[in-house]
């Protein structure tokens, strides 16, 4: 009989085993998968950007997109994943109530020297923490491409990409890792929520843009002596509204990496969460993603009839319920969704208004979207736990509020302070000579169309 029991035993514990196993994987190819998807996005907001510009400027712009995407990645290795476990709390480097913050935690494995290194390279030991890095990674890389689309047709190359190392590998992730993490302060005292990073992404980014665009000025031509705007359309329309609808694709991939899978060590519990750890799964995701694209489609529609506004609506739509997707009922994703379509064109106009050129309308889409949804979040999930546990805080309006005035704070600021020493540099606007013949002849060793119409002059150098 005890023989009996004890292989029993055994069996037990390797079908354990064997499922522990299972579950690992499945965890880490469910990031793994994450990472292309988001790649998509910024395939996306290639095609985008490069119909939005005229066509003198539309390599020059794909180039910029691509620089971006490439100087992210190293610079998230390097500091931003370290910055991201490091000030949950503040700046005080100091451990919050979870124990998984502050400079001591971050130096043992998100430092890419000395012996933290171990855990920031090729290790058959976890099978997580690279595909987790990478999920990250793209996030931080997409708030440089929403800063992108604002600038084009005038920006230095150089000079932006200084501006997207700052902020993909800081801005972004210090708005992350004092709202999105467990430890941060504006989930620990504000109980602010903000599932799909209306606020910490998206905003963070837009007023980043907000702040370059400051001191960087409109383009040649874009306002009357009398401040009346002019319309400068892009070359390739059927381009920019493919781009747009790549990056709704991407954005399936962008929500999917916002769950934690359960099953795991460090996971929150043994189903799918919340990064704050409270429920949800990808069915909660897959009713609310295409409520909120078709919501903010046919606002759109409605309003301009416009191609272009239309699926920026789309995006709008979803941006504006990307802080409570895990929670709205579909109905109310829908009705958010639409009334940022119906927003969207005129809050576009009166950032116009105010002498701001946002070439691609960055700002509005990701910034007063995002922005809108953060705090309609206060009214709609008020009461609602911000984390997992007995006394957690509680998502409330003025908890939203604060945390939208923090993400404001943090991309404007950083943003303008940067551009701004940019600008002192010589190294921000491009020379007026040179935006007059087109970026793509001064800068870009190629052209978009050379056996076509119109194209491009020849690259001088």
């Amino acid at each position: 009989m005890e023989e009996q029991l004890a292989e029993l035993a055994a069996k037990v514990a390797a079908m354990e085993a064997k499922g522990n196993m299972t579950n690992t994987m499945f965890a880490e190819m469910y990031y793994y998968i994450t990472i292309p998807l988001m790649i998509i996005i910024h395939a996306g907001f290639l095609a985008y950007e490069m119909g939005a510009s005229r066509a003198k400027n539309a390599l020059s712009s794909g180039v910029k997109n691509i620089l971006a995407f490439a100087f992210v990645i190293p610079a998230f290795y390097f500091f931003g994943w370290w910055v991201y476990w490091a000030f949950p709390t503040g700046f005080s480097l100091s451990a919050g109530p979870n124990g998984i913050s502050g400079a001591e935690y971050a130096n043992s494995f998100a430092w890419a020297w000395g012996d933290a290194a171990a855990s920031m390279g090729p290790n058959i030991d976890d099978q997580i923490s690279g595909v987790f890095w990478g999920a990250f990674t793209l996030f931080a890389a997409t708030t440089a491409s929403i800063m992108s689309g604002a600038v084009i047709e005038r920006i230095q190359t150089v000079g932006f990409v200084i501006l997207a190392i700052v902020l993909g590998g800081f801005s972004w992730t210090l708005a992350a890792a004092w709202g999105w993490h467990a430890d941060g302060w504006l989930v620990q005292n504000w109980g602010l929520h903000d599932f799909g990073a209306a606020g910490l992404v998206h905003a963070v980014a837009a007023f980043f843009a907000l702040g370059v665009l400051i001191n960087l000025g409109p383009r040649l031509g874009k306002f009357n002596a009398d401040g009346t705007a002019n319309h400068i359309p892009g070359h390739n329309m059927p381009f920019t509204a493919t781009g747009l609808m790549l990056i709704v694709v991407g954005f399936w991939g962008f929500l999917m990496a916002c769950l934690v899978v359960g099953g795991e060590a460090w996971s929150w519990g043994a189903n799918y969460t919340t990064i704050y750890g409270t429920p949800t799964n990808l069915g909660a995701l897959s009713f609310n993603i295409l409520m909120g694209v078709a919501g903010g489609i046919i606002g759109a529609w409605l309003l301009t009839k416009d191609p272009f506004w239309m699926m920026s609506g789309a995006l709008a739509g979803l941006i504006s319920v990307a802080s409570g997707l895990d929670i709205y009922w579909p109905s109310l994703t829908f009705i958010i969704a639409f009334s940022a379509g119906i927003l969207l064109k005129p809050a576009a106009t009166i950032l116009e208004n105010m002498g701001i050129d946002d070439a691609v309308g960055a700002v509005t889409v990701h910034g007063t979207m995002g922005i809108y949804g953060l705090v309609l979040l206060g009214i709609f999930g008020s009461g609602y736990p911000a984390l997992l546990g007995e006394g957690a805080p509680t998502v409330s309006f003025v908890g939203q509020l604060v945390g939208a005035v923090v993400f404001i704070a943090i991309g404007l600021i950083t943003g303008y302070v940067t551009s701004l020493i940019l600008k002192m540099l010589g190294m921000l606007r491009v020379p007026a000579a040179a935006e007059e013949l087109g970026l793509d002849t001064v800068k870009v060793p190629a052209q978009a169309y050379p056996e076509g119409i119109p194209a491009s002059a020849p690259a001088s150098r």
